[in-house]
């Protein structure tokens, strides 16, 4: 099924599920198998004694397409909770990027400058070099990404977003 952009909704999914060999994979292919697209994907344990894990997957599709994954990842076994946070309403998004801009002179003392505008933490530095530490919501991420372009930016990795429901209530 093709998406077309302009139908297409970002959507945020905590998906609550047993920490067992093969969940992601299955998972994985599920999206693979319908033509669905991941844009991010993180999975960190939440239980302390490990045997729950908390898959968030950012995705993009109409409402319906959106519904449907959503069936589907519930219909998975070892899936406990499938919450789509972007329907439920207010949640905080927040991903962590390390960037390394290379640059001497007037580049480096601006990307130094940028840094501390956008609050990024130095992490490791060389006489040509930098790798900033920056979390934030993906859009703040962009941002800064696109203003090191100008300035030497070399490498970039990203985490991948994390995200949680505003309040007291659990996802």
């Amino acid at each position: 099924m093709k998406i077309h952009r302009a139908e297409a909704e970002r959507h945020v999914l905590a998906v609550t599920v047993d920490n067992e060999a093969g969940i992601l994979a299955r998972i994985a292919g599920m999206f693979t198998a319908r033509g669905y697209n991941i844009d991010s994907l993180t999975v960190a344990d939440i239980s302390e004694n490990h045997a729950v894990s908390r898959i968030t997957i950012v995705t993009q599709g109409p409402p319906q397409v959106i519904d449907q994954i959503r069936a589907q990842l519930e219909r998975l076994v070892s899936v406990h909770k499938v919450v789509d946070l972007t329907e439920t309403g207010a949640h905080v998004e927040r991903e962590l990027a390390l960037i390394k801009v290379a640059g001497t002179g007037e580049h480096r003392v601006e990307a130094l400058r940028l840094a501390d505008v956008f609050r990024a933490q130095v992490v490791d530095t060389t006489t040509s070099s930098f790798i900033f530490e920056l979390t934030g919501a993906p859009d703040k991420i962009d941002s800064f990404i696109a203003l090191m372009r100008e300035l030497g930016l070399v490498e970039v990795g990203r985490t991948g977003i994390a995200g949680m429901m505003r309040g007291a209530q659990s996802t």
